[in-house]
């Protein structure tokens, strides 16, 4: 069998001719997220509160899935301008204003996408879909590289860690005792897709929506998990179903990081449920009230999607600088 390093293997699997991202349905074939339906256009009022706060008219979403965000986006506030990236063409039924820019994949950004100014760039559960190297310690103590078996999943200890991967484990996660069988999910092609996304705002704020751990809450055995039709799966790279793995926050480039619940209710939205009268009042304003203070509920949820991690970073605009 011929056996690959896991960020290759995983790199192929998502996003290589017929990978997964390619295929019909997107992701929300598969799984539920915070910018699917009944949860997206609560979700994309957030969005829209924090664009508010942050001054931005300009909301480009990276890894837009098939456009249900800006879709949400363009609903609640149809002048503004939005854009979406991803890896499949424009969707069929995208809003007409919505721009619609299409990436190669992973790490990788559409050229086009740059020199960008007031505004807010959206990264929901994009991170967490960059494939990294996966790094196993050995019997014999040392850090080494994991390879799989793209058709079947199976994995082999190959050789010693090594160059950036070994240094980003140096800064990021604990090297000394740990145990045979102990894994980790190296952050640095995560760390660079994030500054390359920097990278490309002259002015503005970058947001991470994703799931994922801190030094001290690394898990031991790795997070790699597949999904397929609503369902955790092994994680085989063959292409048929989605490959995961839970982000390094603190290792990115940040000016502040809350959770999900935390944002949320910062930025206004509440759970409280509509006046008992109105539902003899007005029947459908009601049922979409207790529907908003539904979605806000599950969106801020302990042990659940409030415990996602926002991370932000802004960008000032240089002609507002001192000494511009």
């Amino acid at each position: 069998m011929d056996l690959l390093p896991w960020r290759d293997a995983w790199q192929h699997a998502l996003y290589g001719a017929g990978g997964f991202y390619r295929g019909d349905g997107g992701p929300a074939r598969h799984f539920i997220t915070s910018t699917h339906e009944p949860l997206g256009a609560t979700f994309a009022e957030g969005v829209l509160a924090l664009a508010d706060r942050e001054g931005a008219t300009h909301v480009v979403d990276v890894g837009a899935g098939r456009g249900e965000l800006v879709t949400a986006l363009h609903r609640l506030r149809p002048g503004l301008r939005l854009t979406a990236v991803d890896v499949v063409a424009r969707p069929p039924g995208l809003p007409a204003d919505v721009a619609w820019l299409v990436s190669p994949g992973g790490a990788d950004l559409p050229d086009a996408l740059r020199d960008l100014h007031d505004v807010l760039v959206v990264a929901h559960e994009w991170l967490d879909v960059v494939p990294c190297t996966v790094a196993e310690v050995g019997r014999d103590g040392a850090l080494r590289t994991v390879l799989v078996d793209p058709a079947t999943g199976t994995e082999s200890l190959s050789d010693p860690l090594a160059g950036p991967d070994l240094a980003w484990c140096a800064q990021h996660w604990c090297l000394e005792g740990p145990a045979a069988g102990t894994r980790v999910e190296v952050g640095l092609t995560r760390d660079r897709a994030w500054a390359g996304l920097l990278s490309r705002v002259r002015s503005g704020t970058a947001l991470a929506v994703d799931y994922g751990h801190t030094r001290a809450t690394r898990p031991a055995t790795g997070t790699l998990v597949g999904y397929r039709d609503g369902t955790t799966v092994p994680p085989v790279p063959d292409g048929t179903c989605d490959l995961t793995a839970h982000v390094a926050v603190d290792s990115l480039e940040q000016d502040e990081r809350t959770t999900q619940r935390e944002a949320l209710l910062g930025l206004g939205l509440t759970a409280s449920t509509p006046p008992l009268g109105l539902a003899r009042t007005d029947p459908p304003a009601y049922l979409t009230g207790l529907a908003r203070a539904s979605a806000v509920t599950a969106l801020t949820a302990r042990r659940g999607l409030g415990d996602f991690h926002w991370v932000l970073r802004r960008i000032p605009d240089p002609r507002t600088r001192p000494g511009a």
